[in-house]
């Protein structure tokens, strides 16, 4: 490229550097790294100067250490860094950091005007949802559990007073307590809001300018919503963990009356098969934005599904004990709204060191239209579908089943299949011959590129451990040893494939086999608290895969780390995972999303939850934690930066080359 003799101004030679493809993180800094250019503000269009145009070839993360000084235990930290190899012998390095957009609880700009409660709870009127357990000190509710998130970049979008609109969904799981400490996990209804955020062209670097509370009235509220996924079509894929036991025999999550109270007014208004289903946000180019609840995807414990690249297939987890391996496929593509529904059963035995052959069981097809009708018109009850019996009745007709390691018996009345499979999921799947063996199988992500997707295994442990209460042998999944700190499962992807009854699967990404990627390590607790090695994965929740940087990235969920850190694994290296972050202690890693561009800016966005919640923690560092975050009541939502060290090529990025 030649160039004339005009003098950029420092404003353009940033613009510049930002063009660097999928880089450097929504980098902050990038100004201070290049003062010495020309400082002045001209805005003067000009022709660039000579640079080098070049691709990246590498991306490598360097480990920060385990923290150890208190001080940087009680919050997040980072040292990590990362080296950019380009495609003409040149480098740049980062030092990675982390920027929160807010702490939940503070007042933040409402969209529409006004300011709002971050992670503020609100009923199904709009109203803000009070905690009055201190009568003298009430307070709006609000979360300390930011969870699952996604950052969504619209075409064309326009929002009153902000300059380049950036738009981030985030959802809230719970709040641990209210103010007379007591805990109120499952009794209210989780908030989800759009962040819409302003993304600096020439830095990436983004500002949080309004807050939308999504209304979840048309969805009779949501409940307990854990990780989550941006699908292909740019809406937020929410969750809704450990849905309600409709036949309250002890096999699922906590009674929905408190959502009935707090969201309805009414604790009987809350129906059980209302929830454990899939949430989706669709955000509108001004910032608002609307949520539809998918009846059809089953009603397990959703953590985070995966929607391939044909806009079809969804892999599911399925955070439970006895849990499956579920997968759906819609009948149109972008399109949620109604398809077939699968479980995995497994033909050869996976284990530690082997690979599990896995063969599809359909379960049903369905629209979320006729599935909702049967719970708010029909007013279907658990005892309308099935027998579900805690005792042996002595009657072939029934299924001995294992679910939430308790051993059940049920057969489904006549007619009541669909009914079974799409409100029953765990019970049918079970009776069906799915296996049902997984513990915690939570975060999915894929690799497009190898047609490769990945399970976070929070706990290998009691189902999936041979000669346990809870293990069946022809479930397939037996491994030796309970391993607490868990590890990652890998599934390959392929076309081809039938189910169990022969009949062909219209998907080129259906997981045909699934092995070990990675495993946690349990150790005597150290000076630390650790019971996991800290320096390898301890209980993985959140995944999330980057194409560009070929990096699957782990969020941990784990009581074997007191500072649960954010981890970085290369599939091509194959090294060992790299420490990125560190949360506060007692605290879980939560919202992991990896964006490989927005306007040619690589994310990865970072949250964090109940900041020193664990009883094991020392009384010093428990209360140096607790004291940076609103006495544990808040928690931060934000994303990994990334400044230049030591940018030693201006380089201009072909965007056509943007992921």
């Amino acid at each position: 490229m030649t160039a004339t003799s005009t003098q950029p101004s420092r404003r353009d030679l940033l613009k510049w550097f930002a063009g660097i493809p999928f880089l450097p993180l929504g980098a902050m800094g990038t100004a201070a790294a290049l003062s010495g250019c020309n400082d002045s503000d001209n805005e003067t269009a000009v022709t660039p100067p000579v640079v080098n145009p070049a691709n990246l070839k590498t991306a490598t993360f360097t480990a920060m250490a385990a923290p150890t000084v208190l001080a940087d235990r009680a919050k997040t930290s980072v040292g990590s860094k990362l080296k950019i190899d380009w495609d003409d012998a040149s480098s740049t390095e980062y030092q990675l950091g982390y920027k929160s957009f807010f702490e939940t609880g503070t007042k933040v700009p409402q969209w529409g005007g006004g300011e709002i409660i971050a992670g503020g709870y609100f009923n199904a009127k709009g109203e803000a949802i009070m905690d009055t357990s201190v009568p003298d000190a009430a307070r709006q509710y609000f979360s300390d559990c930011p969870d699952g998130s996604s950052l969504i970049h619209l075409e064309d979008a326009k929002v009153d007073g902000v300059a380049n609109p950036v738009f981030h969904v985030v959802q809230f799981e719970y709040a641990t307590q209210n103010q007379a400490g007591s805990s109120e996990y499952g009794n209210l209804p989780s908030p989800i809001a759009i962040l819409t955020l302003d993304q600096d062209p020439a830095t990436g670097h983004l500002d949080l300018k309004k807050y939308f509370n999504v209304d979840t009235s048309a969805a009779h509220g949501l409940w307990i919503t854990c990780g989550a996924s941006m699908s292909p079509w740019s809406t937020h894929l929410s969750s809704e963990e450990y849905e309600p036991d409709a036949f309250e025999q002890g096999i699922g999550g906590p009674s929905p009356k408190g959502i009935g109270k707090n969201f309805f007014g009414d604790e009987t208004a809350a129906k059980p098969y209302n929830y454990g289903h899939l949430p989706e946000v669709i955000v509108n180019k001004d910032g608002s934005g609307q949520i539809v609840k998918h009846y059809c995807l089953g009603r397990i414990s959703h953590e985070l599904v995966h929607v391939m690249p044909d806009n079809r297939t969804v892999i599911m987890g399925d955070d439970y004990t006895n849990g499956g391996f579920f997968m759906f496929i819609a009948d149109k593509e972008k399109d949620l709204s109604a398809g077939t529904l699968y479980v995995a059963k497994y033909t050869s035995v996976l284990t530690e060191s082997s690979t599990g052959q896995i063969q599809w069981i359909e379960l049903g097809h369905a629209t979320s239209a006729e599935i909702e009708a049967l719970v708010n018109t029909s007013n279907i009850q658990p005892t309308d579908i099935m027998e579900s019996l805690t005792t042996d009745p002595n009657d072939a007709s029934y299924t001995p089943i294992i679910l939430a390691k308790k051993k059940l018996w049920v057969k489904v009345k006549p007619g009541m299949e669909k009914a079974a499979a799409f409100l029953e999921t765990h019970r049918y799947a079970a009776l069906k011959g799915g296996s049902m063996a997984f513990t915690k199988m939570e975060g999915t992500t894929v690799n497009i590129k190898d047609k490769v997707a990945y399970s976070a295994l929070a706990n290998i442990q009691d189902s999936m451990i041979q000669g346990n209460a809870a293990w069946l042998e022809a479930h397939n999944v037996s491994f030796s040893k309970k391993i607490t700190a868990g590890g990652v499962l890998a599934h390959d992807l392929t076309a081809g494939q039938s189910t169990a009854a022969g009949q062909p699967i219209d998907s080129e990404w259906v997981p045909h086999q699934s092995k070990i990627l990675l495993l946690g390590e349990d150790i005597s607790a150290d000076g630390l608290g650790n019971t996991a090695n800290p320096d390898k994965i301890a209980s993985p929740d959140n995944l999330k895969f980057s194409e560009t940087l070929r990096t699957l990235f782990i969020g941990e969920d784990s009581g074997n780390h007191p500072n649960n850190f954010l981890w970085a694994y290369n599939v091509e290296t194959k090294a060992d995972p790299v420490r990125l972050l560190s949360t506060p202690a007692g605290a879980e890693s939560t919202g992991l999303h990896a964006v490989d561009s927005v306007n040619g800016w690589t994310y990865i966005m970072s949250n964090f939850q109940h900041a020193g919640d664990m009883s094991s923690l020392s009384a010093d560092l428990k209360a140096a934690t607790l004291a940076n975050y609103n006495n544990g009541y808040s928690a931060s939502v934000g994303y990994i930066t990334a400044d230049p060290i030591a940018p030693s090529v201006l380089k201009k990025a072909d965007s056509t080359k943007s992921a």
